[in-house]
């Protein structure tokens, strides 16, 4: 994978067009978590210390195209402001004479924030004419927002082509990490794919049957390839109408030589509530009237064990319902493990998605692991082995 970087680009009085993500919730007018915010800093410091011009692209929900208050980034300014450690000034528009007048204003190292591209119906669009308004208004196009380049967007695709472009900080981490989890991997391969249903992961699994050694089932998807091989599994979540299908992704994984994981031994009980009575039993052996809400010791045993034979490992999804403890420690131990030999320089560690991020902050390793993403949607796409608009925008110019 070749692509420029911001050490190829030299921005000394030039004006460079930044596209960021930091889509944060905002809660009662106030930014609630400001961790997209952070992961942005490294490239703005990067180019206004190089004597540029930091012009932040960005959008905030979903306006659909219109001119809606509650989704302006004027809030974000200050927010900026103060993490960046630096004036942060803000135009009412991303194009037109408002951002033509702020980056006119503009001296080498100075940083200006656009309003929402999405306020504009031609931004999901990815119209040609908004995307050239836009370059229009700087000298090098920087994408920083890897979590949003599964959309060809005006101010993620179209643009990239009018301008010497690169990647920020953020998208090249993003994209070293993937590549070394699922392109010039170090093998064995791991995966873990968990979650609640097959239904939605069915081109992730496919995809991943083909690049990995070895394939982990976890959490109520679990439940359907177990009861795909006709066990009982009582009054779990599960995808009954899925368990062909089930067993077609068991034949294709053998038929690629990729060993499939299941649980050995199983955490059941009654209701789902924290602290509730649990037993842990054989994978075989669920009552009729219980419900698998974990995977057990003897299935993190071998997991551990696995790891421990592995190069590198690819995580998204928990191995069981990690919201409430008990049912936790799958999920925990497993991280654990991961992350100790990661630390020991023995594995490669990629996670992300949602709940997986959840979930390792909740054991305590997210920061041990050798690269988490936060890109939800980008992440998921790029393991099922789709072409992100975004990322292939900038493959041009390298």
């Amino acid at each position: 994978m070749t692509f420029n970087t911001l050490d190829d680009m030299d921005f000394a009085g030039k004006t460079a067009l930044i596209r960021v993500d930091i889509n944060v919730p905002i809660e009662n007018g106030r930014v609630s978590d400001a961790t997209r915010i952070d992961r942005v800093l490294p490239t703005i410091r990067h180019v206004i210390e190089a004597g540029g011009k930091a012009v932040l692209l960005a959008h905030l929900g979903r306006p659909k195209g219109a001119r809606v208050p509650e989704f302006s980034l004027a809030p974000l300014r200050a927010v900026l402001e103060e993490r960046l450690g630096h004036p942060v000034a803000f135009a009412e528009d991303c194009v037109g004479v408002p951002a033509k007048k702020a980056v006119a204003a503009m001296r080498p190292g100075d940083v200006v924030l656009l309003e929402n591209t999405r306020f504009h119906p031609g931004e999901e669009k990815n119209d040609k004419m908004l995307a050239a308004a836009m370059s229009a208004l700087g000298d090098i196009y920087v994408n920083d927002a890897f979590s949003a380049a599964h959309r060809a967007h005006s101010s993620t695709e179209a643009i990239a082509h009018s301008r010497p472009s690169c990647a920020g900080r953020l998208m090249e981490a993003e994209l070293n990490a993937l590549e070394a989890a699922l392109g010039n991997r170090a093998k064995p391969v791991a995966a873990i794919v968990g979650g609640a249903k097959v239904s939605t992961k069915l081109e992730l699994l496919s995809n991943l049957i083909e690049k990995v050694d070895h394939l982990i089932i976890g959490g109520g998807m679990a439940n359907t390839f177990l009861a795909a091989q006709g066990l009982e599994i009582g009054t779990s979540l599960a995808e009954r109408d899925m368990t062909e299908t089930a067993r077609e992704i068991i034949a294709k994984a053998k038929e690629q030589g990729c060993t499939l994981h299941l649980p050995i031994d199983i955490v059941v009980a009654r209701e789902f509530a924290a602290g509730a009575a649990h037993e842990t039993l054989p994978a075989d052996a669920c009552p009729a009237d219980a419900m698998i809400l974990d995977a057990g010791p003897q299935s993190v045993a071998a997991m551990t064990e696995l790891f421990a034979q592995c190069k590198t490992l690819v995580w998204n999804g928990p191995l069981g319902a990690f919201e409430i403890a008990p049912f936790d420690t799958a999920t925990t131990e497993a991280a654990r493990a991961a992350a100790a030999l990661t630390a020991d320089g023995k594995l490669t560690s990629v996670a992300g998605g949602g709940d997986t991020v959840a979930a390792l902050n909740k054991a305590g390793v997210a920061d041990q692991f050798s690269y988490v993403s936060t890109a939800g949607g980008a992440f998921l796409e790029w393991l099922e082995g789709k072409t992100l608009p975004g990322v292939a925008a900038l493959m041009q110019d390298a």
